[in-house]
């Protein structure tokens, strides 16, 4: 090394990694589907009786994707680790690979242009909204195939859906705003 190189002082641009899988996305994924799956195992098992099973799982991931700007790639891979932690409750194994990965997709597709009705931003909620109600649509329609049911019996699993779709919404919703100022996100 001369002795001009080793005078002159060092630099080290950073750039913002919004958008791109990172290990700091990855830990947010994985405390917010820690915390998802309790939520399922004692609230949602909870609220169940009263005919909304909160897919805490979902939201989890939605705001994952929300708070880490995801693009279709990392928000590919969300879906693709949540379907594997529902793997651990799920009442059809092996469905979820495909109703998360679209599910996430749609999420992240839905972020892209923020949603803001008289002056805020609803993002969050129209977009978990429409993210759980195609999980859950697709669940419903693929699982009621499978498992060799008629496919007009998926018409009872439609309040439950919108049940889980407006409960996830509301959730992440309430959510976002604090977590996205705590994380300085």
């Amino acid at each position: 090394m001369s002795e001009q190189n080793a005078s002159q002082a060092r630099t080290v641009n950073t750039t913002e990694r919004s958008g791109k899988a990172d290990v700091s996305s990855l830990v947010l994924l994985a405390v917010l589907l820690a915390a998802g799956f309790i939520l399922n195992m004692t609230v949602g098992n909870a609220l169940a009786i009263v005919g909304i099973k909160p897919q805490f799982i979902i939201a989890s991931y939605a705001l994952a994707i929300l708070l880490s700007n995801a693009g279709f790639g990392q928000a590919a891979i969300f879906g693709l680790v949540s379907a594997a932690v529902i793997q651990l409750t799920t009442s059809i194994p092996g469905l979820n690979f495909a109703t998360e990965l679209v599910a996430a997709l749609v999420m992240a597709a839905l972020i892209r242009r923020p949603l803001k009705v008289g002056g805020r931003d609803v993002t969050p909620l129209v977009a978990t909204f429409a993210t759980t109600l195609v999980s859950g649509a697709l669940f419903a329609v693929a699982g009621t195939l499978i498992m060799g049911a008629a496919l007009g019996t998926v018409v009872v699993k439609i309040p439950l859906v919108l049940g889980t779709a407006v409960f996830n919404a509301v959730v992440v919703q309430a959510l976002y705003f604090p977590l996205k100022k705590v994380l300085k996100k």
